[in-house]
């Protein structure tokens, strides 16, 4: 498309957008009394109005029904987590009896360790990319010390080449085969936080599994953003946070998927609890744990229904919309926003390096730009402007156009604030 940095172009785009009806389902913090424009839905979503009604629906069960909600609420309590399992599967790429809720993140990755991070003597190797996002890095260290090693000898971390930004699959399958037998798991973020980079999962998730190791992924900036086939790539697990694309609320329930080739595994290690136990025997309160069937039987203890009921109410609006609409916006706008970012740069004769990868198949709903020459003050400026962005040093800043509540009106005067700000700061 030959796109144009022009107010009226940009409407015309979202004349028709199909999915301009759901913007006014969410509600927008303003500045100086305007809607801003929100740029960091890859940290915290935006409020979708519904989870508002969940949330009080599970209120006021609470008040009216008090203990008999577990059973007698419209969802009832004891197996509200259920309803997350045909909804979530199409959004990461599984069976439905493959993914569920519970948790947050970095607990779930910790509990997905105890079953697929199992080192011997010989096979005891995690690998991991150079600067993950801190919370991994510290569960690999401490997962690490639990097991009685040293982190220097386990962790190794795949690095980016001298002078490139992003990562090259070709070298984190390198390193995979030259680790080879000494590898017990790969895990590594499906995208990186920083730079926005899509990782070639598919293959990763072979070369994991030629030389005799797990493969899991950290999903946390890829679910409800890209195209995910977790059970088609044969991924054993992944973990994924529900606040950032799929807008359920700061530090909502954490999704996860299991791979149904482990679910009659017995002997494999599990940290149990009351809820992971047999469903349909949970009440007799038996002595020894049975798993649940699927990746059920990987729950602990009672999921916070409080919770759960803003993320149900997202990853319904998910279901209506379905991924390959969403998709479609996504390039369009990310696209669009990259233009907007390049005709600025020429413009004011600036340096705005967009380190994110150009080819659409390696980013998803986010472009990480360098500002060079410019400092932290630009980024004061587009705040006190009402773009609410993500500043990482050195001089980075992130933008994240979702595609549920983006316009791209919003992206040309997105552009134009930029502009003066380069202009007057």
């Amino acid at each position: 498309m030959n796109f144009q940095n022009t107010r009226a172009f940009a409407q015309l785009l979202d004349a028709q957008d199909e999915l301009k009806k759901y913007q006014s389902e969410f509600e927008f913090p303003q500045v100086n009394g305007k809607k801003t424009i929100y740029f960091t839905g890859n940290s915290l979503g935006l409020m979708p109005k519904r989870a508002k009604k969940y949330v009080d629906d599970v209120m006021n069960d609470w008040a009216n029904l008090a203990v008999e909600g577990h059973f007698y609420a419209e969802k009832p309590w004891w197996d509200y987590h259920e309803r997350f399992s045909n909804p979530l599967s199409k959004i990461v790429g599984a069976k439905p009896s493959e993914v569920s809720v519970m948790n947050t993140l970095t607990v779930n990755l910790h509990m997905m360790m105890v079953s697929f991070y199992n080192p011997t003597s010989t096979r005891f190797k995690i690998i991991c990319e150079e600067k993950a996002f801190p919370s991994d890095q510290y569960m690999f260290q401490t997962q690490v010390k639990f097991h009685g090693l040293d982190p220097k000898d386990v962790i190794v971390e795949v690095k980016r080449r001298e002078g490139e930004h992003n990562l090259r699959n070709e070298d984190i399958i390198a390193k995979i085969n030259e680790v080879g037998d000494e590898l017990a798991l790969v895990l590594i973020g499906g995208i990186n936080y920083y730079t926005g980079q899509v990782l070639d999962m598919e293959n990763i998730t072979k070369a994991g599994h030629a030389v005799g190791a797990k493969v899991g992924w950290d999903l946390a900036h890829a679910a409800g953003n890209i195209e995910l086939k977790l059970h088609d790539w044969n991924v054993d697990f992944a973990c994924w946070c529900s606040y950032k694309y799929m807008n359920a609320g700061p530090g909502s329930v954490s999704g996860y998927f299991v791979h149904e080739k482990h679910h009659n595994n017995k002997d494999i290690n599990r940290f149990g609890g009351w809820y992971g136990h047999n469903k349909e025997r949970r009440f007799l309160m038996e002595p020894e744990y049975t798993p649940n069937e699927g990746a059920l039987g990987w729950q602990s203890s009672c999921t916070g229904v409080l919770a759960m009921a803003p993320y149900l109410a997202s990853v319904e609006m998910f279901d209506e919309i379905g991924m390959e609409a969403l998709m479609k916006k996504r390039d369009l706008i990310t696209a669009y926003l990259e233009f907007i970012v390049e005709e600025t740069a020429k413009e004011t004769g600036t340096n705005l390096e967009i380190i994110t990868p150009k080819n659409q198949a390696e980013r998803g709903s986010q472009l990480s730009i360098i500002l060079h020459g410019e400092g932290k003050e630009l980024f004061h400026y587009l705040m006190k402007q009402g773009v609410v962005t993500d500043w990482r040093e050195p001089a980075v800043i992130r933008l994240a156009p979702v595609p549920l509540y983006t316009t791209f009106e919003e992206m040309y005067d997105f552009g134009q604030i930029l502009k003066t700000g380069i202009q007057t700061t």
